[in-house]
């Protein structure tokens, strides 16, 4: 893209340009999934837009970005010539979004932004309980004749002189009702006094109902100092990761009622999705019955390349029918982009798994065909380079439909998509499909 097409935006392509996600990040930007380090497709070096000569090189991300009163609406490589359903469509199946991508009819942006991080919030809730209620040591104050804590002597002459028989002290206790759970409870009567707010907490109802049941001391007038205390301490230990994810996010939609996302008018703010993660996400969602999913974010599934436990990978699919394995890699990019590194990678896992053929499933947004791809024999050197009838890979595209009205004839549409999409893979696993 030429640089003078964002002109327009100058004060927000300035702050953004050539900057990577993770400083992105550090200055507000809300980044999913999760946290930045921990994804495989979405990096931290990774740039929303990286300047080359007169001319901004764009990555996998979508999502929208802010500064003052300027917008930048980064929409997916695959949407039509108006709206982006595509995008829309993507966080329907895999984040189960109610239909809010209509990005380009909403004069205020501020709260479409708003509504993401509300919208996020049940996936990271259910992800975060997947570990169970955060328990966490704090400090209780007493003032009673049972004492089991340390005697806390200054508040002891304050409170009980003359002597009444109690006792004052302070006792570290082992609770789930601490800041960070008090944290998640105020995000979660926020998000009851909305309109859509039940709608949305009944994915998650035992969920919330966990976090409630734990939260005994929960007062509303508390609000400020909890997030305050959050603010201050945030999660460290690296088996919870997945509640520092939650409690950024629920710091973000509660420091909401005081003050619009990105207060100031120099700052930046917005909300990014993994384009690459998405379709990935989306892909499981199709052939997940056919094919294991190693996840190497999640640490699920790894797999060596060699002997003595070196060499980790997570190839994206590997077909559950050994007889006939199939190796499958999920692409976030047109079908001309695909080569190089990404054959080798293929190959390898190929190579490791005994499998013969090889799919890269991309969204193919024009009329390409499958592209049937056969390993040659054989050297230059001595002129007897031949395909081989035996290993091959092909480019497998899902089409996404172009001419469509409205979002939903584009979902009527890519269901039909999805079935000549999937029947490649019926004998991967017939009962599937």
């Amino acid at each position: 893209m030429k640089k003078d097409n964002f002109s327009d935006i100058e004060i927000l392509t300035d702050k953004i340009a050539d900057k990577t996600l993770e400083q992105l990040e550090r200055e507000g930007v809300f980044v999913f999934p999760e946290i930045v380090k921990d994804a495989e497709d979405i990096t931290q070096d990774q740039m929303i837009l990286q300047g080359v000569n007169d001319t901004y090189r764009s990555g996998n991300v979508m999502g929208f970005l802010g500064c003052g009163d300027e917008r930048l609406i980064i929409e997916s490589r695959f949407c039509g010539e108006n709206e982006d359903y595509f995008f829309q469509y993507l966080l329907d199946r895999v984040l189960d979004f109610p239909n809010i991508v209509d990005l380009k009819s909403d004069a205020n942006q501020d709260n479409r932004l708003f509504n993401f991080l509300l919208f996020l919030f049940p996936y990271y809730l259910k992800n975060a309980m997947r570990k169970g209620l955060f328990k966490k040591y704090i400090h209780h104050r007493y003032n009673d004749g049972n004492v089991k804590g340390a005697i806390d002597i200054a508040r002891h002459i304050k409170e009980n002189t003359p002597f009444t028989g109690n006792v004052a002290y302070s006792q570290r206790e082992f609770s789930y009702d601490n800041s960070l759970m008090e944290l998640v409870r105020h995000t979660i009567e926020f998000i009851k006094g909305k309109p859509y707010g039940k709608n949305l907490l009944i994915k998650v109802k035992d969920e919330v109902k966990l976090v409630i049941n734990a939260t005994p001391s929960y007062e509303a007038y508390d609000r400020k100092k909890i997030i305050d205390e959050n603010k201050k301490n945030a999660v460290r230990h690296a088996y919870f990761r997945e509640y520092l994810a939650l409690q950024r996010l629920c710091i973000l939609i509660l420091r909401h009622q005081k003050h619009q996302i990105g207060f100031g008018s120099r700052q930046i703010y917005g909300i990014l999705f993994d384009g690459a993660w998405l379709w990935e996400e989306y892909v499981c969602s199709l052939i997940g019955d056919a094919f294991y999913h190693p996840m190497n974010k999640g640490g699920k599934g790894a797999q060596r390349l060699f002997d003595g436990n070196i060499g980790l990978i997570y190839p994206d699919f590997i077909s559950r029918n050994n007889e006939t394995r199939i190796i499958a890699d999920a692409k976030y990019k047109p079908i001309d982009n695909i080569g190089n590194r990404d054959y080798l990678q293929v190959l390898a896992y190929m190579f490791r798994f005994d499998a013969k053929t090889g799919y890269y499933l991309y969204p193919e947004s024009g009329d390409a065909d499958d592209l049937n791809l056969r390993l040659n024999r054989g050297s230059t050197y001595e002129e007897n380079v031949t395909p081989r009838d035996d290993i091959s890979i092909i480019k497998h595209g899902l089409k996404i439909p172009a001419d469509v009205s409205d979002y939903d004839e584009f979902v009527v549409k890519m269901k039909v998509c999805e079935q000549k999409f999937k029947q490649v893979f019926a004998a991967c696993a017939p009962q599937a499909f």
